[in-house]
């Protein structure tokens, strides 16, 4: 389910699940955590490429398998303080706290988590057959896997707003246009080894200490941003209307909501 290769001091990981569309599982969380938690500590390492296995990046949450099991749901949100990231921010938090430039190659579907994940590089390659979307709103949910304090630093506010609230897929030129990806290429592969072949050529003190300067003039409130992310979409999980979205997102038949709770 989660494949991690080594070319050079490079760091290549693959989402391997390719029959299902690359779909996060829990344990796939748990797998991707404790990867990022090891690459932190490889002094050696100069960059992170993240892909999914066959012809798409991420469909996102595999819900049936991760609502098998509601302790999953649980260990997926919790946190010791509000501020904290839990387990579905850190996959997506994680890449930015790495010392290195991490570059996401997006094909096919980068649904829901995947783009969650996406966002968390530094850097996005995407074919023009991908199609990329923030999907959480067509379950009657908010974003909350730590996109909040990333997408002010990478698009507008109005399309950010946009792109959550109708949760509809947009095709890669419109993710440029945007700023949701970096670039557009035919080659994923090509094109990223011709970014990394002018990385490596930098000093990695000098790439980190970008990194880090970067990060803190485009950082607002992550904590606040995080805990509001949380709380909220604990609130939406309570919620009536939740429930008629997750009907009205797998049945034909719409089911009108009820009044709008205050917030």
């Amino acid at each position: 389910m989660l494949t991690l290769e080594y070319h050079g001091d490079v760091a290549w990981l693959t989402l391997n699940r390719p029959e299902k569309q690359n779909a996060l599982t829990f344990e796939m969380f748990v797998a991707i955590d404790g990867t990022i938690k090891q690459l932190t500590k490889n002094r050696k390492l100069r960059a992170v490429v993240i892909k999914g296995a066959g012809d798409n990046f991420c469909s996102g949450l595999d819900v049936k398998s991760v609502m098998k099991r509601p302790s999953a749901i649980f260990r997926l949100l919790f946190k010791w303080l509000p501020g904290n990231a839990n387990l579905a921010q850190r996959i997506c938090l994680g890449w930015r706290a790495l010392p290195v430039p991490v570059i996401a190659l997006i094909d096919g579907n980068c649904f829901g988590g995947g783009m969650h994940i996406a966002l968390g590089a530094d850097y996005r390659i995407a074919t023009p057959q991908a199609k990329l979307a923030i999907m959480e709103s067509r379950w009657g949910l908010c974003p909350d896997m730590g996109s909040g304090p990333l997408l002010p630093s990478t698009m507008r506010y109005d399309q950010a707003f946009k792109l959550a609230c109708l949760g509809s897929p947009i095709d890669s030129q419109e993710a440029l246009d945007i700023g949701l990806v970096s670039m557009v290429s035919d080659d994923l592969h090509l094109a990223c080894e011709k970014l990394l072949s002018q990385i490596l050529t930098r000093s990695p003190d000098a790439l980190a200490a970008i990194k880090t300067v970067n990060q803190t003039a485009y950082r607002h409130n992550r904590r606040a941003t995080l805990a509001k992310e949380t709380y909220s979409q604990i609130r939406l999980l309570l919620s009536k209307n939740t429930r008629i979205a997750m009907h009205n997102a797998t049945s034909e038949e719409h089911k009108p909501y009820q009044q709008r709770a205050k917030w």
